[in-house]
């Protein structure tokens, strides 16, 4: 698999160092002459070019890639990076690095990103999934549709506890994809019996949530990051002159 990587820093040079190591061919772009550290990552290409300049990175060849990852540090050319690779390229899976919580809701198809990683989220959920007991914790969000990953360490007072997997029928579209106990991870026998303490990880279509945390706790919530937007609104498509107004102001970002 062939990946460019936009955005030469400490995140994107441990992308590429972990794309290597697994046999993958890695670009790294940056426009920075101080980020191009080719002995970091010496087994993979690099390009001193302007990741959000159309002109500039056409001799990256990215309609050659597979994915195209936009790890800078800006949000701002994460999104014009992202949007050129999927639209003047034609790469197949874009990922974006999501670095201010308030942008979330840029990164979607509209603006080219297929899959958009959310640090601050991913930690916020981490931490709350780290002390909660018997409420439903949002772990991750898929860009395309509306089905997430959640967690749930079972209480004492779980009506499932005793049961085994298969006495127990989920509620609507609910898939247990895996179960931790004692720090070790196991496969969802059907044979295995739930106890005080197991963390349950599952896929779940947005709207049965609430019911799936009443099912597993009696007075089970869902906790979820609530991201404030920027403007207009959550899930509000930006208007097309405020995003042309965007990438014109990004052609001259420095990464």
């Amino acid at each position: 698999m062939r990946v460019s990587i936009a955005g030469a820093g400490n995140v994107g040079r441990y992308i590429a160092r972990e794309l290597v190591e697994n046999g993958h061919q890695v670009l790294l772009i940056d426009r920075d002459p101080n980020a191009i550290k080719q002995a970091s990552v010496p087994q993979a290409e690099w390009l001193l070019a302007d990741a959000c300049e159309l002109d500039s990175i056409t001799e990256a060849h990215l309609e050659t890639c597979d994915v195209s990852i936009a790890a800078t540090g800006d949000d701002k050319a994460n999104l014009v990076h992202s949007l050129l690779a999927k639209t003047e390229f034609g790469v197949p899976r874009t990922v974006g690095r999501v670095n201010h919580p308030g942008n979330e809701w840029l990164f979607d198809d509209v603006w080219g990103v297929d899959v958009a990683v959310s640090t601050p989220r991913i930690m916020c959920a981490l931490a709350e999934e780290a002390v909660t007991v018997g409420d439903l914790v949002r772990l991750f969000t898929f860009t395309k549709g509306s089905t997430d990953m959640v967690e749930m360490t079972l209480p004492d007072s779980s009506p499932r506890l005793g049961m085994t997997i298969a006495e127990i029928s989920w509620p609507g579209e609910v898939v247990l994809v895996a179960l931790i106990r004692d720090g070790r991870g196991m496969a969802p026998q059907p044979d295995v019996t739930l106890e005080a303490g197991d963390e349950l990880l599952f896929l779940v279509p947005q709207e049965t949530e609430k019911e799936l945390a009443r099912f597993l706790s009696p007075t089970g919530e869902v906790r979820r990051q609530e991201i404030t937007p920027l403007s207009p609104g959550p899930h509000t498509p930006l208007p097309a002159k405020d995003r042309h107004a965007i990438y014109e102001d990004s052609v001259d970002y420095v990464l």
